[in-house]
């Protein structure tokens, strides 16, 4: 396909890709952690773009996405033995089922409206699954650690599922590069601009709107897999927690919506800027209004996000920069 020979595939990818293997090439343990984070944080923030970027629809509950995905994966593999590989499978196709039931209702609503239904899908699962026994209910479920022996061993899964992350991610990047340069890709562009026009042109925007949310679905699905079997729990709380739908709509936004680079490189940053302030005596506890003044700093300021910035003022590295 065009897309894999096109110089912003290669670079994006390398971007991921480089700072990907070091862990795996010098099986430095701290330096895993702090790469799972930061690739956990692009595959969030890459497939909200999907949604957000390209068809301009604000979701303040992605979140709600890798939560039941997570949830999902996680009951198959500890409770009903299922493979890590068919569990994360498993939870991607079961966020994606939900993001197909969810759109055919709430992508009728459009701006604040439908901002503010995200929001209240992300709760109304968060108080399901807290009340929902086969998934533990309020205390969530833990995984017996001999289900690790069949990976070789707490820490031999450890570096499985850094390595499957970083597969997840290398993907999200392609497929946001393939999307947007597709046909599909294109009538989302054109919703983005003006969905009236795009409906009189005859863009069915109902179906490509849910089929953008059905795929920006999946991958937080299977990462959500990912990160509770390397956590080896699940509970409500850590499964749906707003505010990280507030941040990967932060890192969307810096790196520039609607680019595929755009999210790997407002991830990085914020990623940065979230371990300094979380590791700051001072700013400790106060991250998230951060994240807050950050975003409407990028809102009044640099609406086109930093690939924005460098392609008015680099037109000449325009077509590496997508």
């Amino acid at each position: 396909m065009s897309a894999f020979r096109h110089p912003a595939f290669w670079l994006t990818t390398l971007l991921v890709l480089v700072p990907g293997v070091l862990p795996l090439a010098t099986r430095d343990d701290t330096l895993r952690e702090t790469m799972f984070t930061l690739l956990t944080f692009i595959t969030l923030a890459s497939s909200l773009n999907l949604l957000l970027g390209y068809t301009g629809y604000v979701s303040f509950g992605h979140i709600v996405f890798f939560g039941l995905g997570g949830y999902t994966g996680f009951y198959l593999l500890s409770q009903r033995g299922l493979s890590l590989y068919l569990a994360m499978l498993a939870g991607g196709l079961a966020a994606s089922a939900l993001a197909g039931v969810l759109g055919a209702a709430i992508l009728r609503l459009r701006g604040a409206y439908f901002a503010l239904a995200t929001i209240g899908i992300n709760e109304a699962a968060r108080a399901f699954v807290n009340n929902f026994s086969p998934f533990g209910g309020a205390t969530g479920m833990s995984i017996n650690f001999s289900v690790y022996g069949e990976y070789g061993g707490p820490a031999s899964a450890l570096w499985l599922t850094y390595a499957l992350l970083l597969g997840v991610t290398l993907a999200v990047v392609a497929v946001s590069l393939v999307v947007k340069g597709s046909r599909f890709g294109l009538g989302l562009l054109s919703i983005r601009e003006d969905e009236d026009a795009a409906l009189v042109m005859g863009v069915n925007a109902p179906r490509l709107k849910t089929l953008a949310y059905v795929l920006s679905a999946f991958f937080p699905g299977v990462v959500g897999t990912l990160y509770f079997f390397k956590n080896g729990n699940v509970e409500p709380g850590d499964a749906f927690r707003l505010h990280m739908s507030i941040e990967a709509l932060v890192m969307v936004m810096l790196g520039g919506a609607g680019t595929a680079l755009g999210p790997v490189l407002g991830a990085a940053t914020y990623d940065r800027l979230r371990s300094f302030l979380l590791t700051s005596p001072l700013f400790k506890d106060l991250h998230l209004a951060f994240a807050g003044v950050v975003l409407l700093l990028i809102v009044l300021f640099v609406p086109s996000g930093v690939v924005g910035w460098l392609r008015a003022r680099l037109p000449r590295a325009r077509g590496v920069l997508e």
